[in-house]
């Protein structure tokens, strides 16, 4: 195969993938559900939304806990094989080739401020996609990865558990914390406000807990 064909067949099979997976959205849902599901996929690809955000989002608007946790699951999963085949090619596309760089740059502080990624390797992989930690998410485990010398099946397999755990923990719970919203408002706003301030606290410790960062 000419090496531009096969340049070119490895940057488009992530968008191929994704492409294929909105096409089943519009074939097995109503239009307008397909439209505004695929808005909530294009809305956890820019920043500064996550899967924390975005998830709950989608179980109030009425989809299926598994249905948009697979459906972000699947975002992370795409980045991580579009990194896979095509690491060298991302430094060139504006904005990522950036960021891309000054996170290899930082690569030792990095890992220095989440000591747990090195102690665990595929654990921490998956750990680090599972939550919702600053710069997780297929892109950002695939260059963890990386500066850890994993290959990058062992990566990919990764951020797939990482992706698929994380994203239908925090769908369920959403899922359970509308239901009781719905059925008994104070009890379920105060449930919300309980896990929401548990959240807060647990990443003010992991903040202060781990070493400064400089990211």
């Amino acid at each position: 195969m000419h090496p531009t064909i096969n340049l070119a067949l490895r940057f488009i099979f992530p968008f191929i993938l994704g492409g294929l997976y909105i096409l089943l959205l519009f074939l097995f849902l109503p239009y307008e559900r397909a439209l505004l599901l695929s808005g909530l996929m294009g809305a956890y690809v820019i920043p500064p939304a996550g899967k924390e955000t975005i998830l709950p989002i989608g179980v109030a608007l009425g989809f299926p806990w598994w249905l948009i946790g697979t459906s972000i699951a699947l975002l992370d999963i795409l980045a991580g094989i579009f990194m896979a085949l095509n690491f060298e090619l991302a430094y060139r596309i504006p904005l990522l080739g950036a960021w891309i760089s000054r996170f290899m740059d930082h690569g030792q502080a990095f890992l220095s401020c989440r000591p747990w990624l090195k102690r665990f390797y595929f654990t921490g992989i998956v750990l680090f996609v599972m939550f919702p930690f600053q710069g997780s998410g297929g892109i950002g485990a695939s260059l963890v990865g990386r500066l850890l010398g994993m290959p990058s099946r062992s990566v990919l397999l990764a951020i797939a558990i990482g992706a698929f755990l994380g994203c239908y923990l925090i769908a369920l719970g959403a899922e359970y914390v509308w239901g009781l919203i719905l059925s008994q408002p104070l009890l379920g706003i105060g449930v919300a406000i309980v896990i929401l301030g548990a959240v807060i606290g647990a990443y003010l410790v992991y903040r202060r807990k781990m070493p400064k960062c400089e990211e």
